[in-house]
């Protein structure tokens, strides 16, 4: 399941509105379940879609801490494979059936792309609404463990009783906006290098 956690004005329900609109078409259709802080978007092709094998995808959306985290699930890729199985099988026994194949093929290449359209749509959106990975402005406050004064993040000293910052300094991962401790190289969201 891949994950990432955008900060920002972002809501739920902004996201669902733009991935059901964005994936309510053509060979897609697209729900949303449940309100509020917490929605699912499910996109899946057409009962009898016009090419292509089947293939659904669930989008689970959460409202975190000044900001929204979305999570997809796994695809269901079995359609797609049976469908791509017809198309190889055809061209081994006629190489000039692909030419009748051709549509169901394109279909079957667009389906494969879904999860990477999926975060397209996310990120624009993010972006048109000023979302980002980054934490957030109320976020990047420090409150000192002495004398719980919020501190500006970066600063190394406490700005009321002068304790060292250092070591509580926040920060996301810049590839899924997960907030990692100081010391981590590695993200425990996305287990990419930070």
């Amino acid at each position: 399941m891949d994950r990432r956690i955008f900060h920002g004005t972002l809501t739920a329900q902004e996201v669902a509105r733009a991935l059901v609109a964005h994936f309510n078409r053509g060979n897609f259709v697209a729900q949303q379940l449940g309100s509020g802080e917490n929605v699912v978007v499910q996109v899946t092709t057409r009962q009898r879609p016009a090419s292509g094998g089947q293939t659904a995808l669930s989008i689970a959306m959460q409202a975190v801490e000044d900001g929204i985290a979305i999570q997809i699930g796994k695809q269901a890729w079995l359609g797609v494979a049976a469908s791509l199985g017809v198309t190889a099988l055809a061209a081994l026994r006629n190489p000039f059936s692909l030419l009748s194949r051709l549509d169901d093929l394109a279909q079957d290449i667009e389906n494969l792309g879904l999860k990477e359209e999926v975060w397209d749509v996310v990120e624009n959106i993010a972006r048109l609404r000023g979302a980002t990975f980054e934490l957030s402005e109320r976020l990047r406050r420090l409150v000192c463990k002495y004398c719980e004064t919020a501190n500006p993040v970066g600063e190394p000293n406490c700005i009321a009783c002068g304790a060292p910052l250092g070591g509580s300094q926040p920060r996301t991962c810049p590839h899924c906006g997960f907030v990692v401790r100081p010391l981590e190289e590695i993200c425990p969201n996305c287990s990419r290098a930070l």
